[in-house]
């Protein structure tokens, strides 16, 4: 495999894909490059939730304003890529409902109290599988199975070694999600890579349809996904294992009963664990990596990298170009640290 492509993508995730997509409608030629299989960004719910996300980390303005622009730029993002985009209610069942829309209602966010329930209308959903097809779809032949093993500086780019070839890039964009350091890159970017903190996750597929919307409380979430549900998730810093743990399963059963306030069925559910990235401060890194040298850097979510997807993708685009940073896009640079 040879080819010039002036932009190479590491990783097909949810961000190394919104970034290749929003290159790709500006007209500029990419490379995604991922070794296939399953990723985080699949095991995931596919929730765009800026009002429950904000509320329920008592996020401040700020960050409830960042979720809030990403959250509007899914709509003009899905329909160029292909995405099915839902737009349904979502609910709050876990205790404290008045206390969980007061602080929707302060951040600026729609919030509507039942008894002991909060319901929102500000959220959307998409379904992980199908938003990482489409996106790959619209990629074509741009998207290739591979891994890169090395590389290394040249005058005018990178050389990108894969297991599959070689081939020159101008600039190369990191969104290799909680995997060490490609070698060859420059050590302040090595560093930042190695700071950046797995998180494992694990959720439960299956197909009886036990809600129509999303639920959540505490301890667990329930979220419309195809002919049945997600149930989910687990937020476990520091572990790289991907194998579902099956009392980790049971609590997340458990939890999730109560949630919706029904007794126990038995279900055929699907546990699947996926391991994602997440900085210091739990939003990603998107733009240039330090030190500059034409490399980028589109990583670590944490948990909200399908809310975040469009603005990480497009802050990296425009530090790619040179375009001046949104003040939002500020908030993810990775010279923060």
């Amino acid at each position: 495999m040879t080819s010039s492509p002036p932009i190479v993508i590491v990783g097909a995730g949810v961000l190394g894909l919104c970034t290749a997509f929003e290159l790709h409608r500006r007209g500029r030629s990419v490379v995604v490059i991922d070794p296939g299989g399953a990723n985080a960004s699949a095991v995931a719910a596919g929730m765009i939730a800026p009002a429950m996300e904000a509320a329920i980390d008592d996020a401040s303005p700020e960050r409830a304003a960042l979720f809030r622009v990403s959250r509007d730029l899914w709509p003009d993002f899905a329909r160029a890529a292909g995405i099915a985009l839902a737009r349904r209610p979502a609910e709050w069942r876990g205790g404290d409902a008045a206390g969980i829309a007061a602080r929707m209602r302060t951040l600026g966010f729609q919030a509507r109290l039942d008894g002991e329930r909060v319901v929102t209308d500000e959220e959307y959903q998409v379904d992980p599988g199908q938003a990482l097809a489409a996106m790959t779809a619209a990629l074509g032949d741009a998207v290739v199975n591979g891994r890169v093993k090395a590389v290394s500086r040249l005058d005018d780019g990178w050389r990108v070694e894969t297991d599959r070839g070689t081939l020159r890039a101008r600039a190369l964009v990191l969104a290799t999600g909680a995997e060490g350091a490609i070698a060859g890159l420059p050590e302040a970017v090595r560093e930042q890579v190695a700071a950046i903190q797995p998180v494992r996750g694990q959720i439960g597929m299956t197909k009886q349809t036990l809600a129509g919307h999303v639920v959540r409380g505490t301890g667990a979430y329930v979220a419309p996904m195809g002919a049945g549900v997600v149930v989910g998730a687990t937020m476990e810093p520091g572990r790289r294992d991907t194998a579902p743990d099956a009392a980790t399963g049971e609590r997340l059963l458990e939890a999730a009963w109560r949630v919706l306030g029904r007794t126990p069925e038995t279900l055929e559910i699907d546990w699947r664990a996926g391991v994602r990235g997440a900085s210091a401060d739990g939003l990603p890194l998107a733009g240039a990596a330090p030190g500059g040298q034409g490399v980028f850097m589109a990583l670590a979510p944490r948990r909200n990298g399908w809310l975040l997807g469009p603005l990480v993708g497009a802050a990296v685009a425009d530090a790619i170009e040179g375009e001046p940073a949104s003040p939002h896009a500020r908030t993810l640079d990775p010279g923060r640290f």
